[in-house]
Parts: C-alpha cells; sequence; structure tokens
C-alpha cells in the first residue's frame, strides 16, 4: 500500500516535470515574443510578467544604463570622423538622461530594442555624425494643409535629431507630447541633445516599437518605406548590418524577418 502513494506521488510529479517542460520546449515563440506560465506567445504583461518562460520576461529586463554601456555607445560613435559637429553634442549621458524620463521606457526596454533603435540612430545619422539632415535647409518640409500644427513663417522642419525628426506634423505633435515649443521652435532639437533623444524616443514609442514584433524589417519599412520597395536596397543593408552587429554585442537572438 504504501509502495502504491510512493508511486503516485512520482508519477504526479514527472507529469508535471514533462508538462512544464513541453509548454517551455513547444511554446514557439519568436525570440522577441514571450512564452506566458501557460505556454502563450505574446508581449503583454500576461505572457511576459509572472511566470514567464522565455523570451525578453519584464523580470529579466535591464536597466537602459546596464544595456547602453559606455563601451557600447563610444563604440558607435568613436567611428564617426573627429569633424563631425555630432561627436561633441551626443553623449550616452544625454541619452540616459531622455530615456528615464520618457514614460514606459526604461522600465519595459529589452536588449534587442535597443539594438534595433541604435541600428537606426547609427544609419540615420551616420555614426551620430549628423545632428541635421544634409542640405536640409534647402527642402520645403511644411505641409500648408495642416490645420493643427501649422508652419511658422520662417522656421525649418527639416530632419534633425537621431532619428531625423521632419515635417510640421511631427514637430508638432512630438512638441505636444513632450511639453516643448518645437513647432515655434525646432531649432531645440539640434542644440540641446537630451531634447534631440528625447524626440528620437518618442518616434520610436509611436512608430516603431508597436512593429517591432513583427521582426525588424518591420521597423525599416515604418521609418522609411521607399528603402523597402526598392528606393534604396543599400540603406536596408546597412541597417540590418547595424542591427546584427549590434544583437551580437548585446547577447541577443535578432529573430526572424529582419529585412523588409
Amino acid at each position: 500500500m504504501a509502495l502504491t502513494k510512493i508511486s503516485s506521488v512520482f508519477l504526479i510529479c514527472l507529469f508535471g516535470f514533462y508538462s512544464q517542460t513541453a509548454k517551455s520546449q513547444f511554446c514557439g515563440c519568436s525570440p522577441i515574443r514571450c512564452c506566458s506560465q501557460y505556454g502563450f506567445c505574446g508581449i503583454t504583461d500576461q505572457h511576459c510578467g509572472s511566470g514567464c518562460q522565455s523570451g525578453p520576461c519584464r523580470t529579466s529586463r535591464d536597466p537602459v544604463d546596464e544595456i547602453v554601456t559606455k563601451k557600447f555607445f563610444d563604440g558607435i560613435i568613436n567611428q564617426t570622423r573627429n569633424g563631425c559637429a555630432g561627436k561633441r553634442f551626443y553623449t550616452r549621458e544625454s541619452f540616459l538622461s531622455a530615456a528615464n524620463t520618457t514614460l514606459n521606457f526604461n522600465s519595459t526596454v529589452t536588449r534587442l530594442e535597443i539594438a534595433a533603435m541604435f541600428a537606426h540612430f547609427t544609419h540615420e545619422t551616420e555614426h551620430f555624425c549628423y545632428i541635421e539632415e544634409v542640405n536640409g535647409t534647402s527642402r520645403d518640409y511644411c505641409d500648408e494643409n495642416n490645420m493643427q500644427y501649422p508652419c511658422v513663417p520662417g522656421k525649418g522642419y527639416y530632419g534633425r535629431g537621431p532619428i531625423q525628426l521632419s515635417w510640421n506634423i511631427m514637430y508638432g505633435e512630438c512638441g505636444d507630447n513632450l511639453k516643448l515649443p518645437l513647432l515655434s521652435q525646432p531649432e531645440l532639437v539640434g542644440s540641446n541633445s537630451t531634447v534631440s533623444f528625447r524626440t528620437g524616443l518618442w518616434f520610436w514609442m509611436k512608430s516603431l516599437r508597436p512593429v517591432l514584433k513583427e521582426g525588424f524589417g518591420a521597423t525599416i519599412r515604418a521609418i522609411n518605406g521607399m528603402e523597402c520597395d526598392g528606393g534604396n536596397s543599400g540603406a536596408v543593408s546597412a541597417r540590418t548590418g547595424y542591427y546584427r552587429d549590434y544583437c551580437r554585442q548585446l547577447g541577443v537572438d535578432p529573430g526572424a524577418n529582419i529585412t523588409c
């Protein structure tokens, strides 16, 4: 009788062990999705919170300053030319300051997301060389049909910052969100490093983070769809190259659907 009870307990424990192993092994999530305690894939708190088995679980995320180390940041900016204005402008400290003031970023960011973000930063600014778009002053980025954020006479809304924020509607919307007068003073993006990074993080949270779950290629399309449609295959190659390199440096799997 005692042996039967012991056998029953053993079988129950063994079944539980294999059940948990099977859920973890066969969850089948991509590297950028969490495998929940019940074996389902997703990115919500229910998937990535308590009981999360694998993927970018909330409990395993590092503070942003432990991901964007001085070595990581310097490894990018030190590749640019000494004469570049951005080399004296962009700093790791200003990025961390921007990150710490951006709602719901620091506590939720993953290494894979940082790899994707800095891949775009690197390409848009050529390793943090440029603060403003090359020959940007010669281009018209004013949508005169937009009545919500009308262009201010004498102001230019060409690309500025690590993500090259452009157009009056973007400056206006970003300014409203950050509580900064960017529509009337767009030059703030090119004169204050922390503000510059805050605009980049705003655009990331608004347009790029939501599609990252589809793969890095989706973020390329979100930032410049023309590149994906044959407009600039070299740019796509450059972005994906930076992304793979930063994933390697940060020790994460780049996942599927890397190109668009």
